[in-house]
């Protein structure tokens, strides 16, 4: 096998200058404007401190994909990306699935390896940590609880994470639009299970003769998949107060991007949850944020570790949506980078759409392997480099790099040693991580759960048997023997309901919203 960044000689160029064809790959790296400091190019097994590889800050919102094999550095490449949109102004979202990446806020640890490889890349590296928010998926670790309501999440995405066919997911569709019009809150598990319950009752199917059923079976099965949702400890990701993706575009007083890392580890062995969890984020996102096309620098970078577990055994609606979502967010200022073992882990139709790619080394060990090999380097530009020997012969921290330009042309193809971040590479202790969170501005807004009357309180709610309230406005009381109203008929003639029905667009009314997922957004309050 050949040294590493080997390509076709093309001859020496002048006395300490790179040959002539490595200084054509260079040329496509010359930004004017603001860019990001990815490492210096690799070149006949060779690393060229003086041609560095960049991509240029504007077309971080064109999307991206970090990939690689296990141990090849792409948790590191996140880190050096991450600490460079910090700098400039950009805040970033990063899904720690190994919790190693909370040393962001901590500065690194200056040895010789650091050293080494900044000599090699003609790196100036000075130790630095960077503004961080830690957050955890309902409190499941060391973070600021992260939570979302049921309506808020939506169908489509919970009927990923409770893993139901396509009928089972229009079956609860058609429970969440029952819920929206009737008023009835669905905050947390217990309200959404109320609702179920409720419409397979002799009154609730009466109530859904107009817009369809809801069968027996397909409500046994909801049913169930939420209480085993609940037994594997899910109900806590539920409820209020429901975070406000807003707090995900801070800066720091100092102009820094702030980064939020939202800690996985204690939810690894659920991986449809926190999948859609993220995506419920990225849609929650899409709904807030105006156009604002181009722009000088994104809102916003999100990186979607893990990527394959979001499509794995995804319905064909379902990856439409994620096509979309991914299409049109790019216009709100938001970039998506997606990080996994290999390009075949993303449809087709979704990478096709990320602009940015770093790809670190590949494992060639099985006809599996190589397969996946050739249909990598098929979706590189072309280069001359020999990619199939390239790829399986990089090193930790190297990478096959292509962005797009500054006016959105791909650049060549560049083997690339990367920088070394500056922060700590590492988790930082879980005493630092505690008092962190407890000083954090969002802790006072989110730590606390809350409970308040919803679908499961109105829903249990009956009275029991015996004569009835008199009608309101009537002053009269009914006979004796007057059957006593559903439990939906109570909810609907209530005096709370009919406030809310007035009141659409104030502080009582809800605005819903459905997105590309189903999910609902409610008005924000301040």
């Amino acid at each position: 096998m050949s040294d590493r960044g080997t390509a076709p000689s093309a001859g020496p160029g002048e006395a300490g200058e790179p040959p002539v064809e490595a200084r054509k790959i260079a040329s496509g790296y010359a930004f004017t404007g603001p860019a990001l400091d990815l490492g210096a190019l690799l070149w006949d097994g060779a690393c060229l401190p003086g041609v560095s590889v960049r991509v240029p800050l504007p077309v971080l919102n064109r999307h991206g994909l970090v990939a690689g094999a296990t141990g090849t550095g792409k948790t590191k490449t996140l880190q050096l990306i991450a600490e460079q949109l910090s700098a400039q102004g950009v805040p970033v979202f990063l899904a720690d699935i190994k919790g190693d990446l909370s040393g962001i806020a901590r500065p690194g640890r200056d040895d010789d390896r650091v050293r080494e490889r900044a000599a090699e890349v003609s790196q100036e590296w000075t130790p630095a940590g960077f503004p961080a928010e830690f957050l955890a998926l309902g409190g499941h670790g060391h973070g600021i609880p992260v939570r979302a309501t049921i309506t808020g999440f939506g169908p489509v995405l919970l009927a990923k994470a409770l893993g139901l066919n396509h009928t089972q997911e229009q079956s609860l569709a058609l429970v969440f639009h029952y819920a929206d019009t009737k008023g009835l809150e669905l905050i947390d598990l217990k309200d959404l299970r109320a609702v179920v319950a409720f419409l397979t009752s002799d009154e609730g199917r009466t109530e859904l003769r107009g817009i369809g059923g809801l069968s027996a079976a397909t409500a046994g099965v909801i049913l169930r998949a939420l209480t085993a949702f609940e037994a594997q400890g899910m109900a806590d990701f539920f409820g209020e107060p429901e975070f406000d993706t807003a707090d995900l575009l801070r800066t720091a007083p100092d102009g820094r991007g702030i980064v939020s890392v939202l800690e996985l580890p204690a939810v690894q062995d659920k991986p449809l949850l926190f999948s859609t969890f993220l995506m419920w984020l990225l849609a929650d996102l899409f709904h807030d944020l105006p156009e604002i096309g181009d722009a000088d620098k994104p809102r916003l970078v999100f990186f979607f570790d893990e990527a394959h577990l979001l499509f794995d055994d995804a319905s064909r609606a379902f990856l439409d949506s994620i096509t979309q979502t991914v299409r049109l967010i790019r216009s709100k200022g938001v970039g998506v980078f997606f990080v996994t073992q290999s390009p075949k882990d993303v449809p087709g139709d979704v990478l096709a759409q990320l602009g940015n790619r770093v790809q670190h080394a590949l494992r060639a060990f099985t006809p599996d392997d190589e397969k996946a090999l050739r249909a990598t380097v098929r979706t590189f530009p072309r280069s001359a480099y020999d990619l199939e020997e390239l790829l399986t012969g990089l090193g930790t921290g190297e990478a096959v790099v292509t962005v797009l330009s500054e006016t959105g042309a791909p650049t060549p193809v560049a083997a690339t040693r990367l920088r070394a971040p500056e922060s700590l590479m590492g988790p930082v202790d879980v005493a630092a991580l505690d008092e962190a969170v407890r000083t954090s501005p969002l802790h006072g807004r989110y730590a606390q759960a809350v409970d308040r009357e919803s679908a499961y309180e109105r829903l249990g709610a009956a009275r029991p048997p015996g004569p009835a309230a008199p009608a309101p406005g009537t002053g009269a009381a009914p006979r004796a023997e007057k059957e006593e109203p559903s439990l939906v008929e109570q909810v609907v003639t209530s005096g709370v309901f009919r406030s809310l029905a007035r009141s659409v667009g104030t502080q009582l009314g809800r605005e819903i919203t459905r997105s590309l997922f189903g999910t609902a957004r409610r008005r924000r309050r301040r």
